[in-house]
């Protein structure tokens, strides 16, 4: 099984479930997303990774985000084009937030989200050469289909460390949470974890509650009730 085959039985099996919940503390976000509504961003993502920015099964991008719902679309995305996710800056496709922007380099295409509310576009000019992500996604297909579609033996995660491939990514995952779970991820940039979270999600047929906390001591009251409202079970 692929990540993309994953994705997709999960979605067959009861599309309207909300799969990722996402609170952000400082500027009191709260959006949350169907599997319908994920799949629908997942396929217009895709298409701009696969037809505007070139990517394929033998492609690597850098993914340079924080816990956030968008960063779910990307590395979904990213993954049922059959390209690999990096969690590095030195790849021709580089996706990045205003905190990451300056890091991005001399990557060929730099992707940036302004992690708005609402997917909000930026309210500034961004750099020359830089997409607006979410000024541009709109545009792309709410359908889609891979030129080059991953298989189990495809690279999902490209570090330091070797390579990780879609079938090691969702057997790790498949028993990581129990049926239904509402799992909780609390942190700032630790999309290393979001990675796995997610799949698990899936697998349990659940869902993500993400709170993109930068002081998760500090935030622990909040971050606590949130739990409670969410009906946390995992976390």
């Amino acid at each position: 099984m692929t990540i993309a085959d994953l994705l997709t039985s999960a979605a067959r099996a009861d599309p309207s479930r909300p799969v990722v919940t996402f609170y952000d503390l400082e500027t009191g976000e709260r959006t949350e997303l169907s599997l319908t509504t994920t799949m629908n961003w997942v396929a217009k993502t895709a298409n701009m990774l696969q037809d505007t920015l070139g990517a394929d099964d033998e492609s690597t991008v850098g993914v340079l985000l924080p816990i956030h719902w968008e960063t779910v679309v990307w590395l979904l995305a990213v993954w049922v084009v059959g390209s690999a996710v990096s969690l590095e800056p030195s790849h021709p496709v580089v996706v990045v937030d205003p905190e990451t922007l300056e890091v991005a380099g001399d990557a060929d295409d730099i992707v940036a989200l302004s992690l708005r509310p609402l997917g909000g576009r930026f309210t500034s000019p961004l750099p020359p050469g830089v997409i607006d992500y979410n000024a541009d996604v709109g545009g792309h297909g709410d359908r889609f289909t891979a030129y080059y579609p991953p298989r189990s033996s495809s690279v999902a995660v490209r570090d330091a460390d070797g390579i990780v491939t879609h079938a090691d990514l969702v057997a790790d995952s498949a028993d990581r949470y129990p049926d239904g779970a509402r799992v909780l991820l609390v942190g700032d940039r630790d999309t290393a974890a979001l990675m796995p979270a997610i799949l698990g999600a899936l697998h349990a047929k659940g869902s993500l509650v993400l709170v993109r906390s930068r002081s998760p001591e500090s935030d622990a009251d909040r971050i606590a009730a949130i739990a409670e409202t969410e009906r946390v079970t995992v976390g």
